[in-house]
């Protein structure tokens, strides 16, 4: 028997999964990996340890299905998004640390792009807005940091890689330097009309052509392991997650709750413009031809909970969360706005940072732990309500996934919150996959969309019971909340 291996390679670790033909997980591995904080604002990791930590989570994963490299049909990625590194194109070794997805370090040059009015121009090709988020900065950043590295790319001796770049040329033996479309449409140098990377927004972030990827589509054989084993498949994170969620239609809604929160709505073969703080990105395509999707992301979700676990000691494992929420009738007034690096959608404000507002002497360890909760609602919700009014869509249905999508208190809270049902599968791990559906359509694993969707299973569905006066008033005071905590860093 036959299985698909896929890779997961996220924030805080790598997760593989092998698949059977019925989309269940047969054999599952995990692998942390670390982040770095030279200075504040500042987010690094190590490309290596990336990899090193990729192989071990394979090989776990291979351990727990009792399988060898024989019984892989293909390889499917799905990446954290954004992260950018630079590698020695003749050794193959990573340029110092790669620059992680939240890392603000080039928030000033933002700020000077919009200044110069760039925005809209920016906005037209890539369907982003002028973010740190993004990599076109960041790899400006390294190019003139680094000492030499300028005059290197410009010899054609160095290379930009994503993290699923980096993981396609590790397994390929360097013989393959790719990415696939939903990745190059992070960049801010793609151009998600022509498909291409853009010559004007290359020559605007001083970028050689030469050190970038070949671009394809996310389905597609990307290059062979030592092994023979065929890399059937890339995609970004979130793109990959509105795939494995069978959010096929245009409407059909995802939200992941990992380390942030990730929102996207299928808008089709045509892309939306925003014009309410969101991103039109490319969905993954599995015949060569565009589908866009809009996105909205919370950079802090699932990380608000590792930091009342690791940082306050408020508990000792995130599922503790739940309990102590569930324990009080409500917050007490409080409300947590986590923006520990700055707010995205639909705020994108670089210079907010996390606040906590409304304490009173009865406030104690159960309102900051529900408070802490109910900021990844709010911030879902205000993507949600910019994604309706930018499509013209109402959202009827929610599909959640990710670590946090276990809370049951946040869902429900996020069902009511948002007056939307949420529905929850029996799997999580649907960035995972998303990438084993995408490498299997390839090879002829499985047959069609139509398959992939009849193999999703629901486990819960949470639908909203909350009093409309209730939610207008919570949300107000979210809303209040947010706004003392924009610009703080001006």
């Amino acid at each position: 028997m036959k299985y698909i291996l896929a890779i997961d390679q996220g924030t805080t670790g790598t997760t593989v999964l092998v698949v059977d033909r019925n989309g269940i997980a047969y054999g599952r591995g995990y692998a942390e990996i670390s982040q770095y904080y030279p200075e504040p604002g500042w987010v690094e990791q190590d490309p290596s340890e990336i990899w090193k930590q990729t192989l071990l989570a394979i090989k776990e994963a291979k351990e727990s299905a009792g399988i060898t490299d024989t019984d892989i049909a293909a390889i499917g990625i799905a990446n954290q998004r954004e992260t950018t590194m630079l590698i020695d194109r003749a050794g193959g070794q990573p340029v110092g640390r790669a620059i992680g997805w939240q890392c603000r370090r080039t928030s000033n040059r933002c700020d000077r792009l919009r200044a110069q009015k760039y925005t809209e121009g920016i906005q037209a090709k890539t369907g982003l807005v002028i973010d740190a988020y993004f990599s076109a900065t960041k790899i400006q950043w390294l190019l003139e940091s680094l000492t030499g590295i300028r005059e290197q790319a410009n010899q054609g001796n160095v290379l930009f890689c994503n993290v699923d770049t980096w993981l396609v040329w590790k397994l390929t033996n360097g013989r393959v330097h790719a990415t696939d479309f939903t990745n190059a449409s992070r960049t801010m140098l793609f151009n998600i009309h022509t498909l291409d990377w853009d010559n004007e927004l290359l020559q605007l972030f001083d970028i050689p052509r030469s050190i970038l990827p070949g671009v394809y589509p996310s389905s597609n054989i990307f290059g062979y392991t030592g092994s023979g084993i065929p890399i059937a498949a890339v995609a970004g994170d979130q793109s990959a997650a509105l795939f494995g969620q069978a959010c096929f239609r245009p409407g059909m809604t995802k939200v992941s709750y990992g380390t942030g929160a990730f929102v996207l709505m299928n808008t089709g073969s045509k892309p939306v413009q925003s014009r309410h703080g969101l991103i039109s990105t490319l969905a993954c395509s599995i015949d060569g031809k565009a589908e866009y999707a809009l996105e909205g992301s919370a950079f802090v979700a699932g990380a608000v909970i590792q930091w009342l676990r690791d940082e306050l000691g408020l508990i000792r494992e995130a599922k503790e969360s739940e309990q102590l929420a569930m324990e009080i009738k409500d917050s007490s007034g409080i409300y947590l706005v986590p923006a520990f690096a700055g707010l995205g959608a639909p705020h994108w404000d670089m210079n907010a940072r996390g606040t906590l507002v409304g304490l009173t002497r009865g406030c104690g360890r159960s309102q900051l732990v529900r408070a802490a909760l109910e900021s990844i609602a709010y911030q879902v919700t205000d993507i949600l309500e910019a994604i309706e009014a930018d499509s013209q869509l109402k959202i009827s249905e929610l599909r959640v996934d990710g670590g946090a999508a276990s809370n049951d208190f946040l869902m429900q809270f996020q069902s009511d919150i948002a007056e939307v049902e949420v529905s929850r599968p029996k799997i999580f791990e649907r960035t995972a996959l998303g990438a084993a559906y995408l490498a299997g359509l390839k090879i002829g694993f499985w047959e069609s969309r139509e398959q992939i969707e009849s193999l999703r299973d629901m486990a819960k569905h949470f639908t909203p019971c909350m009093d409309d006066k209730h939610r207008q008033l919570l949300r107000s005071g979210w809303k209040r909340a947010v706004n003392r905590a924009k610009g703080w860093a001006v």
